[in-house]
């Protein structure tokens, strides 16, 4: 009797600790699903998790744009349900990825870029919001003539068929814009 009380109690505490990370990525669910307790925002990237095939297009140091590079683009909820987590596998080798997660003091998010090209020991950080069907973020910037501006990323034309995301670097007015990068994705799903 005493030993089955005690099984049980394992048991119990085994099956209640899985139960807690219900929006974890799973074997029914790869890319994690959304905690219903987590800010309403995380639903602005419900399109985009998953997997997209993706063309990757950037600026050759001479301005032209270099020949478009295949990728990869994955999407998942991470941290039980309360952020979103994505990663490019890159045909050149160079990949990257991003943690996201809504502020809801500043009301903002808040991107936390990193990338296997150049490893830094802080991540570069955007900061931004969905706004008339775009999540547009931003960090400042200086151009390379010194220019005070902010290093956009846009993402647009969203859909559960797939989106399109450029990066420019725009000055503070946002009436002068230059593209450095552009992709275009497909949902693979």
């Amino acid at each position: 009797m005493k030993t089955s009380i005690i099984i049980s109690v394992f048991l119990f505490t085994i099956f209640s600790s899985y139960s807690q990370y219900n929006f974890e990525p799973s074997k029914e669910n790869p890319f994690g699903k959304y905690n219903p307790k987590a800010p309403k925002q995380l639903q602005d990237y419900k399109n985009l998790i998953g997997e997209c095939n993706c063309t990757s297009t950037s600026r050759k140091p001479d301005g032209s744009w270099s020949k478009p590079i295949k990728m990869l683009w994955r999407w998942k909820y991470i941290m039980n349900g309360t952020a979103v987590q994505d990663e490019t596998l890159k045909a050149d080798g160079k990949h990257s990825g991003s943690i996201r997660q809504y502020d809801k003091d500043s009301l903002q998010w808040n991107v936390h870029y990193y990338s296997s090209a150049t490893i830094s020991k802080t991540l570069s950080t955007w900061h931004g919001n969905k706004k008339d069907g775009k999540i547009i973020l931003y960090k400042d910037q200086k151009a390379p003539n010194g220019t005070d501006g902010f290093s956009r990323l846009t993402f647009y034309d969203i859909s559960n068929k797939g989106y399109k995301w450029i990066g420019e670097w725009v000055d503070k007015s946002e009436k002068v814009a230059f593209p450095f990068w552009k992709i275009e994705c497909t949902n693979s799903i």
